[in-house]
């Protein structure tokens, strides 16, 4: 099995080694992530320059882009074979709710399944311990699942692990996505000349957190598994558009 890596933390993150260390026999595995942090970053796809591929001495790939854009360039041009499977990861920090559409962990998977590849978008639902090992862990119950049970069309997995021993977790549990209140308002700061710049605020607190979101699971130490898809249509409101144009 070959196995393509990637991240939105960058190719020096923790989370990453440790999830390339327990893949390895697994198959073959291959990094590709950004030469920096790109938190955030969603599905962005670099157009306005051209892109550039360093190889580090762990032998991890690494490229001035985005999540989206290691993905795309493994795949598309830099591999000699097709990966198997994507994984993303191992994200520090939750990708639940509202994340998901912000998110660099899911971007990296998102680009591999619509590349044809199964991907797992994989993240750490962190509350200080870094279990990191935990996640990887998971990361690897799930690519042998692949092995043994190849899906029948490409699938892409999110999933948050909770931050506890591997031996503590509760399970898994086949999940939908939940929802955050609205965000926290920016925050406002001068600089030492005067000027004013605003930090993003935080993520609001989960607001639909209910028996089979993603959100609950974890409250509950079980690892969440939450199928995506790509079509952003929304079916309900056709026929009123429908009728509204007529």
């Amino acid at each position: 099995m070959h196995i393509l890596l990637s991240n939105d933390d960058g190719y020096f993150a923790p989370g990453l080694a440790i999830l390339a260390a327990t893949l390895a026999p697994l198959g073959k595995v291959t990094v590709v992530a950004p030469e920096r942090d790109r938190s955030g970053a969603s599905n962005s796809l670099t157009l306005d320059r051209p892109l550039t591929v360093r190889k580090a001495a762990n032998g991890f790939y690494y490229v001035n882009g985005t999540p989206t854009d290691c993905v795309h360039l493994a795949v598309t041009g830099l591999l000699d074979e097709l990966p198997d499977v994507v994984i993303s990861g191992v994200n520090h920090g939750a990708n639940m709710g509202d994340d998901t559409i912000y998110s660099g962990t899911v971007a990296a998977a998102t680009e591999g399944f619509l590349l044809g590849i199964p991907s797992i978008a994989i993240s750490l639902v962190a509350n200080g311990k870094d279990h990191f090992v935990t996640a990887a862990r998971v990361a690897a119950d799930i690519t042998q699942r692949f092995m043994k049970k190849p899906p029948g069309q490409p699938m892409l997995l999110n999933v948050n692990v909770p931050d506890v021993e591997y031996e503590r977790l509760g399970g898994v549990e086949i999940t939908r996505l939940g929802k955050r209140h609205k965000a926290e308002p920016v925050v406002k700061s001068t600089t030492p000349r005067g000027g004013t710049v605003y930090w993003v605020g935080a993520a609001g607190g989960a607001q639909d957190a209910g028996a089979g979101t993603d959100f609950n699971a974890a409250e509950r130490s079980v690892v969440s598994v939450t199928p995506l898809q790509m079509d952003l249509t929304h079916f309900v409101q056709l026929p009123a558009l429908k009728e509204w144009f007529a």
